[in-house]
């Protein structure tokens, strides 16, 4: 990603928040924090230390590696009111993963993202249908005698999805643009049909311009847009979030209570187990030797080789 420096200049930046391979052994089988831990101890931690010892070299350095800050799930008000405004790199929502559990390929049900309403976005292949025209006299007179798509007005702009397997995009939509947009977008004198663009939806229910996905070559996937639209209708507000905070900490608080007492618990019973009488396991007599049937009267043996 690309920071913006108070000084106005740019840094781009490796920004890691997980680990699945590392020095050719997979990590996927090991839990979030085990996973980071790895890349800290192996990786980030000789990096900082090369910064530190020789800060010259960062100038030369085609982009600065940082490890991403995690908080705990309970920390939200904190995450909206003084880390998120202080990104240097923006943000588009929040990502609560489970710190116990495995990587997972595809969607993983322990993890959720959280956007707000104005980026719960989704992708459409856009085709544009200008109005035809007849032509006028002045038309004629200049030999235009045939019908004409007049490129200059507001098109109808359908939006598609992606079906996959071979099926043809269906159309979803029709996106709405307000005079003074569709001449910005003509202003950047560049294709405008045929394009991959993200579209959010207003509080009127109608799909808005957001931005040009060059980076893609197809639409979202109609699974995936059940599910955004899932997200719009049943959607959680930042107040919703900072709301439950509370109730989510002492949900932690409580699991951590418990695995204290538990590891407690555990710990005390080796100790316990590990205190015995001499001659005595478990409570029972252990078998005597040969050597202490005889006493003293049988002496040790002596070194190997010596008779």
């Amino acid at each position: 990603m690309i920071d913006k420096l108070p000084d106005g200049s740019k840094q781009p930046k490796y920004l890691v928040f997980d680990c699945m391979v590392l020095d050719g052994n997979s990590l996927m089988n090991r839990t979030l924090d085990k996973r980071l831990a790895y890349f800290k101890e192996r990786i980030f931690d000789p990096y900082q230390q090369l910064l530190d010892e020789y800060p010259e070299e960062k100038q030369y350095m085609h982009f600065i590696v940082e490890l991403k800050s995690m908080q705990f799930s309970y920390a939200v008000e904190m995450m909206f009111r003084q880390i998120l405004p202080s990104l240097p790199h923006g943000n588009d929502g929040l990502i609560f993963t489970c710190r116990m559990t495995d990587y997972k390929h595809g969607t993983d049900q322990n993890i959720l993202k959280w956007k707000p309403e104005s980026e719960n976005s989704i992708d459409f292949h856009l085709r544009l249908d200008f109005p035809l025209l007849q032509p006028d006299e002045q038309d004629r007179a200049e030999g235009i005698t045939e019908p004409y798509y007049d490129y200059d007005a507001l098109p109808v702009c359908n939006l598609f999805v992606f079906a996959g397997d071979g099926k043809e995009d269906p159309w979803y939509a029709t996106m709405y643009l307000e005079a003074d947009e569709w001449e910005s977008l003509k202003s950047l004198n560049q294709p405008l049909n045929d394009r991959i663009i993200e579209c959010y939806m207003d509080s009127r229910k109608r799909w808005r311009f957001m931005k040009f996905r060059d980076d893609k070559t197809t639409a979202n996937h109609t699974s995936t847009v059940e599910s955004v639209i899932e997200s719009i209708t049943d959607r959680v507000t930042e107040k919703d979030l900072i709301a439950a905070a509370k109730g989510i900490r002492d949900e932690w608080k409580r699991r951590a209570a418990e695995e204290t007492a538990k590891e407690k618990k555990e710990q005390e019973r080796r100790r316990v187990a590990s205190v015995g009488v001499p001659g005595n396991v478990n409570g029972m007599q252990a078998p005597k030797r040969k050597a202490d049937e005889q006493g003293g009267g049988r002496p040790s043996p002596g070194p190997p080789g010596k008779s």
